[in-house]
């Protein structure tokens, strides 16, 4: 079982003085910023450094992971990898025949793992999803916008649904129920949840809330990130994007990769080795564009040469997690030993912040994770400088509005 109790960051390591700068940089956003709670952990060696909860939330507060979610799910893959129950060169419609019609028979294991599959929009949405046979019937309608291979495009749900199918065929168990009783249990990190019944999520998930609204009667895009505010959404499991957990098994959890013994380190080593480097393909709103190019491992991105994708440019290029909307990170560093997570319940009611301001928010927080635990990156000074350069400039901004 693992251990929640926060240690000395010495004791493992952690420079507490740059440890110090990066909550108190998080921290700022809450205390004058517009995020109504946040919540952060740190950790390394298997063990915690840092766990702390801002404004209105406690530490058992859980939140919605959107795109962190994926370092978790592909966790599960890595694990059925290591154990040899599944290989990436497998045919998808061979582990699930009702995928196979419309030219999809080819499409492989590998190329749904690493967004390059081909069917990026392949739609699936509420109430249709809580059905296991309309699920597979919309899997067979699916088509393909582009030949499998072709093309580097996030599948931002298509992909998780085929994943979870393909755990359970090899599994028996259903993707949330395998989550839990061979990996989320055993190691004690019980506060990720995939599935969260509606009547259970009142008090113990952060809501989402506007950080924008300036009027009552605005609504938020129903798009993108806004579609899991529906509790029934949230209930419905959509595997990649609406887990939950606190920041602490987040952390933890990336943690457990490396020290748990529940992986085979081989496959762990597989799962974030690099396959591509391209800007990926599409609108900026879908996770396509910007001026990096992004580095993907099977279903996590990996900093690679460009540290694309919101990850830290301050870590090493073997770091690997995902960005989330819209102000959240989850990150192990393989060669300092450091994982973090940072999550919200903020959301601008578009969805996503892609604002001067918001780039250089996550940028800023994303490096200052990244660096923490690398010695020779960034003095304390320089950092201290920086986050007192944001604050001037954030004052100077909200003087504006």
């Amino acid at each position: 079982m693992t251990d929640h109790s926060v240690v000395d960051p010495e004791s493992v390591g952690v420079d507490p003085h740059r440890l110090d700068v990066l909550l108190r940089r998080i921290r700022l956003e809450v205390e004058h910023g517009p995020l109504p709670s946040a919540q952060v952990a740190v950790a390394r060696g298997g063990r915690l450094v840092a766990f702390e909860t801002w404004g209105d939330a406690g530490p058992d507060t859980r939140y919605v992971l959107q795109s962190v979610g994926r370092s978790i799910v592909a966790g599960v893959v890595w694990k059925l990898l290591g154990e040899g129950l599944l290989h990436l060169d497998e045919q998808v419609a061979a582990i699930i025949p009702e995928f196979a019609p419309n030219g999809k028979e080819t499409v492989t294991v590998e190329q749904v793992l690493t967004h390059t599959a081909g069917f990026p929009f392949a739609p699936l949405g509420y109430p249709k999803m809580l059905d296991r046979e309309q699920r597979l019937a919309a899997f067979g309608r699916w088509r393909l916008d582009t030949p499998p291979g072709t093309r580097f495009q996030f599948h931002l749900t298509a992909a998780a649904w085929l994943i979870a199918e393909i755990v359970e065929r090899r599994t028996g168990l259903p993707f949330a129920d395998y989550l839990h009783e061979r990996i989320a249990r055993p190691l004690g990190l019980t506060s990720i949840e995939l599935g969260v019944p509606v009547d259970q999520q009142p008090g113990t998930v952060a809501p989402m809330t506007a950080t924008d609204r300036t009027d009552d009667t605005q609504e938020p895009d129903p798009w993108g990130p806004w579609y899991l505010a529906d509790p029934r959404v949230l209930a419905a499991g959509e595997p990649s994007h609406a887990l939950v957990a606190t920041a602490a098994d987040v952390a933890l959890y990336f943690q457990a990769l490396e020290h748990s013994g529940l992986w085979k380190p081989e496959a762990v080593a597989e799962g974030t080795r690099i396959r591509l480097t391209q800007l990926p393909y599409g609108e900026q709103i879908y996770g396509g564009g910007g001026n990096r190019r992004t580095s993907m491992g099977l279903f996590v991105t990996v900093a690679g040469p460009d540290a694309g994708s919101q990850l830290p440019s301050t870590g090493s290029p073997l770091l690997f997690g995902s960005a989330g909307a819209a102000y959240q990170l989850g990150f192990m560093d393989p060669e300092s030993g450091l994982s973090f997570a940072c999550l919200s319940n903020g959301y601008p009611l578009a969805g996503y912040d892609h604002s001067r301001r918001g780039t250089a928010l996550l940028t800023n927080i994303a490096n200052l994770a990244g660096a923490s635990g690398v010695q020779r990156l960034i003095s304390c000074c320089a950092l201290l400088y920086m986050m007192s350069s944001w604050t001037d400039s954030s004052s100077s901004a909200r003087s504006l509005r």
